[in-house]
């Protein structure tokens, strides 16, 4: 039996299911060739593909870049604040069973007259969304700030034939500090304000609203490395300029005739206190002081911005 068993098993063991007829050419497609190579712009991972991208990036306009999520403004005084020097306002909440006094009637006049939608909710859903309970009923959300992109400062100095005029803020952390110079740029015909990307204010309500609407008029850039861009400036032929109270030169000296201010010019304005950063003040083509009297330490940002400003205004009149 032991050996029956085994030769059944050897028989089965060398039976055909079916004939061999090949592999249906599959090994024939595999040594196939698959055609040119493609051209080093048309290789997504290649260096030429990505600097294709960047060009055709550039062609297409302004380089816009969002700040990120939505912000709230909250509190009765702070929305009509808010609407009434043209924040950008795209949607205003107001918590059911809210008191309707003067402030809030007028933020309702405010929104309609500006075509700004008007939701309801609950008091509950208004403390999520807003993350705070403090909110007298009311809030304002503002869309995330698109900054430009350094670069197009320059191109818009270009386009209006004019000697380019940029501020870049070094280490300003204040917002309404912010605001004022981004006021005062547009105020004194710059081209744009760029502010690093860490470590500074940005553009938030608080900037907004202390920009009187400024923000709307004239372009704030946001920039990785601050050093970095003033070295593209003056590569550019821009003279960068920063301020501080121990300057190679003074105010007067920047605005004389044929002075630092004829040309196109970068103004670097540090914070107050801290002045500005070693690696920027060592890239500065020159550092220039405002004169005070002696009780005076030093100017808040925003007054020195604006004052450099008007001189060079003055200057180029």
């Amino acid at each position: 039996m032991a050996g029956n068993s085994q030769r059944r098993g050897a028989i089965a063991k060398g039976r055909k299911k079916g004939a061999q007829v090949g592999t249906g050419g599959n090994r024939r497609k595999g040594l196939e060739g698959k055609g040119p190579t493609p051209k080093a712009k048309d290789r997504p991972y290649h260096k030429a593909h990505k600097a294709a991208q960047a060009s055709e990036q550039r062609n297409k306009g302004p380089r816009k870049r969002a700040a990120g999520d939505a912000e709230w403004i909250i509190g009765r005084n702070s929305v009509v604040e808010a609407l009434r020097e043209d924040v950008p306002v795209n949607g205003l909440y107001v918590a059911e069973g809210a008191e309707r006094d003067g402030r809030l009637r007028e933020a309702f006049m405010l929104a309609s007259e500006k075509g700004i939608s008007l939701l309801e909710v609950t008091k509950v859903e208004l403390d999520r969304l807003t993350g705070f309970n403090g909110h007298q009923g009311l809030a304002a959300r503002i869309p995330a700030y698109e900054y430009a992109h350094a670069d197009d400062l320059l191109d818009r100095a270009a386009e209006a034939k004019e000697q380019a005029l940029i501020v870049a803020l070094d280490q300003v952390t204040d917002p309404r500090n912010l605001g004022a110079i981004v006021r005062s740029a547009a105020a004194f015909g710059a081209h744009g304000v760029v502010i690093p990307e860490r470590r500074a204010a940005g553009m938030t309500a608080a900037a907004w609203k202390t920009s009187a609407g400024a923000a709307s008029r004239i372009p704030v850039a946001q920039t990785v490395n601050l050093t970095r861009q003033l070295k593209a400036y003056q590569d550019a032929g821009c003279m960068v300029v920063g301020l501080d109270m121990e300057g190679d030169i003074t105010l007067p000296e920047l605005g004389a005739p044929d002075g630092l201010a004829d040309g196109p010019l970068v103004i670097v304005v540090g914070a107050e206190g801290g002045g500005l950063s070693r690696l920027v003040q060592e890239t500065c083509d020159q550092i220039v002081s405002i004169p005070m009297v002696n009780s005076v330490e030093s100017l808040n940002a925003g007054v020195a911005a604006s004052v450099v400003l008007y001189a060079v205004a003055e200057a180029r009149s």
